[in-house]
């Protein structure tokens, strides 16, 4: 990752604050056929003199492991520790500097809006899901691309959830969403669907996937409707 970064840090000069990675990368069930690394470049400014620079600097991205970076001036995660608070305390949570100065450190993600996001993007995730399942009568196959593209997101809105209740979420996803499950008295292997998807190693036959995806479709309608009836202190 540090070959990565060096042209685009210095493409950056003097602007260049601090390299994080996050996310997947940092656990044990990150899989680089699978899973993008997701690396956090932070910059004094990014106007567009700065934005040509570093669009001339990125390295291609042929083959694994392909980078996902996000660019972000120091203001702008000041800016937005409010409006974003299920990314930011994921990344609080679970991130490792790579070069530079920890920027991060000083900053305390605000919870007052972590109950509504959390609602907002699963009410999201169920509208595109359900759409997803009206559009896939003649191809059901397509729906194993659906519960793949929905995994990553469900599992990070998943710890959010243990959070918001107070607890730890435990380090493996598939324990994370059978916590929620429990928590909420949800069906444990409708909610796994999607994850089950994503990280197995064999091809799901149709009458089966269309069953894992039906189940996961009811257990998400069943988890928003319970958090929209939550109340947060």
């Amino acid at each position: 990752m540090r070959e990565w970064l060096a042209p685009v840090r210095g493409a950056l000069g003097a602007d260049f604050l601090a390299a994080y990675l996050y996310g997947s990368v940092l656990t044990q069930t990150y899989d680089p056929r699978r899973s993008r690394v997701n690396m956090l470049v932070v910059s004094r400014t990014l106007n567009l003199d700065v934005l040509d620079a570093v669009r001339g600097a990125l390295p291609e991205d042929r083959k694994p492991p392909h980078v996902a970076p996000l660019f972000l001036t120091q203001r702008q995660i000041e800016k937005s520790l409010d409006v974003f608070p299920i990314e930011w305390i994921d990344i609080k949570e679970r991130h490792l500097l790579l070069e530079g100065l920890d920027v991060l450190g000083p900053y305390e993600v605000p919870r007052s809006n972590l109950r509504l996001q959390i609602e907002q993007e699963l009410r999201e995730k169920l509208i595109t899901l359900r759409q997803a399942y009206l559009a896939s009568a003649r191809r059901p196959e397509s729906l194993e691309a659906v519960l793949k593209a929905a995994a990553s997101s469900f599992a990070t809105l998943c710890r959010s959830l243990l959070r918001l209740r107070g607890e730890d979420p435990p380090a493996h996803t598939a324990q994370a969403i059978e916590r929620v499950a429990d928590l909420f008295h949800l069906d444990a292997q409708g909610l796994l669907a999607a994850h089950l998807v994503h990280h197995g190693e064999r091809h799901h036959k149709e009458p089966e996937l269309l069953s894992q995806y039906r189940r996961f479709l009811v257990e998400v309608e069943r988890l928003v409707n319970t958090i929209d009836e939550m109340r947060v202190p």
